[in-house]
């Protein structure tokens, strides 16, 4: 796995949240490490990119 798709992986991490914001946050992590398995390549960065910064904004919806 390419570096920079590690990287941003990791910030998909939900175990530090609160349950009700593990169940806002689990299935953004679960499409992301399943999209990192499927896919390689800069798309794949820009994508996960865009979904971490989807996961944010329904995180903070949620709070």
């Amino acid at each position: 796995m390419h570096p920079s798709t590690e990287a941003i992986l990791q910030h998909f991490a939900y175990d530090h949240l609160p349950p009700h914001l593990q169940e806002i946050s689990a299935p953004f992590a679960r499409l992301a490490h399943d999209m990192a398995g499927r896919l390689d390549g800069p798309e794949l960065t820009v994508g996960l990119r865009k979904l971490l910064e989807a996961k944010d904004c329904m995180v903070r919806a949620a709070l």
